[in-house]
Order: C-alpha cells, then structure tokens, then sequence
C-alpha cells in the first residue's frame, strides 16, 4: 500500500482530502503541524508528502529544504501562497509539485497519480556482495543462489528501498504480512534472524525499541 502524509492545520480540509485519496486506494496519514510531522516521518517511510507553507509551528518552506536533504520521496506544496515567486521558492526548496488554495480536488488527485508514477518501486539492487533482483525473484550473495521465503523477500525489499531509515516492528508486521491475525513480533523477529543468517548478520541494524533499519556504512 502507498502510504501519503499530509502537514495541514485545516482539519476540515484535511480530512477532505484524504477521504478523495483514499478512494484511489491510498493510505493517508494526517498531521496538524511540523512537529507532528517530523515524529511520523521517522517512524515509517512514506511514498509521498503533501504539505502546507504557513503552518502553526514553522515554515513549511524551511521544513521541505531540510527534509529534501535526507527524503527522496517526491513533495507536493498545497497551500494558500500563490504568487509566482512563491511557487518557485516551493521547487527550488525541493518540491516537486505545487498548488495553490482554493484547489480542485480532481486535480489534486491527478497530480498525486502523476508524481506517484515517476517514482517506480526498486527492482534492482547492489551493495558489497549483495545482488537483488526483485523483479525477478533472485537474490545472490557472492554470485550464489539465495532461497528465501515469501516474507524474507518482503522484509528485504521494505529495508533496502530506504537505507538507514528505520522501519518500526508495527510497520513492517502489517507491510509483511497484511493484517494476518496469526503473526506477532516474535515472527517478526525469527524473519529477521533467519534473512541475517542468510545475507550476513552485518546489512540489518536492530534500533531497540524501534524496529530495523538496513545500512551501506560500515
């Protein structure tokens, strides 16, 4: 599932809006400001941001620049400040998408589509003696065969799409295995035993009390 967070203090509008993405089978989390934002970013990864520049606590303009330096999901600006020059300060601070208030909500639904589709989820992937191919199912660890199970490969993809972001234990349960009654974090915790035992221990960090996260640097 996509999930998309939105930084807006208009609760009414808000909720609009991710009632009209929901329908498009997204998965829309809301926050009333950047502080609020900032906790939700890192407790999970997101596929897309849609934020507001005049926002109770700070600037969104500042907050999309910052975020730009460790984000690379796509930014779209929703917001009441429409001039010319305020647009470009929205995208040369990083945004990809900008639309000013009042809006229509057809086509914020198409833009949301349309910056959705430039970001194609990773099919390959390459580090030290590590190679991935998810498309085609195949994982080699010093040119050898990997065999994995259907949630290794999950868990394995959710990790390598963001290195060094943490992924909580609740995100990855409900991503890996959609709501399963019969899995907890003790299923969790063999998955990741049994993928550290078979790609090297030394690719997945442990956050504790957190969840995971996967890194390059070591």
């Amino acid at each position: 599932m996509i999930d998309i967070l939105m930084i807006e203090d208009d609760k009414v509008l808000a909720e609009g809006v991710q009632m009209a993405l929901e329908q498009d089978g997204y998965h829309v989390e809301l926050a009333a400001g950047l502080s609020e934002g900032m906790r939700r970013l890192a407790g999970k990864p997101y596929q897309l941001l849609i934020l507001d520049r005049s926002l109770p606590d700070g600037d969104g303009l500042a907050f999309c620049r910052r975020q730009r330096q460790t984000l690379s999901m796509p930014i779209l600006f929703l917001t009441a400040r429409d001039t010319e020059d305020d647009e470009i300060a929205g995208l040369e601070a990083g945004a990809e998408d900008y639309i000013t208030k009042p809006f229509r909500i057809g086509v914020l639904r198409a833009r949301v589509k349309a910056l959705l589709r430039r970001t194609p989820e990773m099919q390959r992937y390459h580090a030290g003696e590590l190679t991935f191919d998810f498309e085609k199912r195949r994982y080699l660890r010093d040119g050898v065969d990997l065999e994995l199970s259907r949630a290794e490969q999950e868990l394995l993809r959710i990790l390598v799409s963001h290195p060094d972001q943490t992924y909580t234990r609740d995100y990855l349960i409900t991503h890996i295995w959609d709501f399963e009654d019969s899995v907890d974090e003790n299923t969790l915790t063999v998955t990741v035993a049994r993928l550290r035992g078979k790609i090297g221990g030394k690719w997945i960090r442990t956050v504790y009390g957190i969840g995971y996260r996967w890194t390059e640097n070591m």
